[in-house]
């Protein structure tokens, strides 16, 4: 059973809508709007299941759409789930907290925005799923080792960091440690080389040039919106002239050898 691409966003969303409802009603109750980004992650291994289970194209790009997407989404979502329910609440929130109050409703328009951008991104889970070609051909190799190469950096970076801030030794210090010395955000750096994997499986179709909003989308939200201006001020609030140091000498975002002031 096949849908529409626009049937399938229309799906996407309202699962989205309703999840993110829930969720918005546990983080009331608990005080921690952290599990708005746990959520999340969730709902977007949802959304590659549901495009591979009732996209349009042939099985091959179908089956590798829910794998690579749902591995993905999982993986990201049980990492902050760990992270959220053995932390306080992440300072950004704090902030958004400071800042609106007791306004439940407010909240709740946040975390429904989220179901939205869930919709947006399950656009190029879509695009490859329409493709209509079983081959395994150099576009799906392709595809498959940026996905392995994204989801692996992706993955070493969160443990090295976690690694980092176990140690109470380091408790005020900003972590260096491996891909930390090259970029000030090598998880999102590879969460967002992440996309290209979709976008390479839509190649040929006619959404491939929607497949292309989920790496543009993606750097447009970690560096301008909501990833790194937002971790970087929480940063430097917490860690002062030890974070400018580190934004002196290591690139903020690509990976590149670190300079020394």
């Amino acid at each position: 059973m096949t849908f529409t691409a626009f049937e399938l966003l229309g799906m996407i969303w309202l699962v989205s809508a309703i999840g993110m409802a829930i969720v918005w009603a546990v983080s009331m109750r608990v005080n921690n709007i952290g599990y708005v980004d746990v959520a999340w992650a969730g709902l977007m291994a949802v959304a590659a299941l549901l495009a591979g289970a009732f996209g349009s194209g042939s099985e091959l790009p179908r089956t590798l759409v829910a794998l690579m997407g749902s591995v993905w989404g999982t993986r990201l979502c049980l990492h902050l789930l760990v992270r959220v329910l053995h932390e306080t609440e992440d300072g950004r929130y704090q902030s958004l907290r400071a800042t609106w109050g007791s306004s439940a409703w407010k909240f709740f328009v946040f975390f429904q925005m989220q179901a939205v951008v869930v919709t947006l991104f399950s656009a190029p889970f879509l695009a490859a799923a329409s493709r209509h070609d079983n081959r395994l051909d150099g576009l799906v190799v392709s595809s498959a080792l940026i996905w392995l190469l994204a989801v692996t950096g992706e993955s070493l970076a969160d443990c090295q960091l976690a690694r980092f801030r176990a140690d109470p030794s380091n408790r005020g210090k900003t972590c260096r440690v491996g891909c930390w010395s090259w970029s000030r955000h090598p998880n999102y750096f590879f969460e967002w080389l992440h996309w290209f994997a979709y976008a390479l499986l839509a190649v040929g179709t006619s959404w491939f040039w929607i497949s292309l909003a989920g790496p543009i989308l993606m750097f447009a939200f970690l560096y301008r919106v909501s990833g790194i201006p937002w971790t970087e001020a929480q940063s430097l609030r917490t860690r002062g002239d030890d974070y400018r140091r580190y934004q002196r000498e290591v690139s903020a975002f690509f990976p590149l050898p670190p300079r020394h002031s």
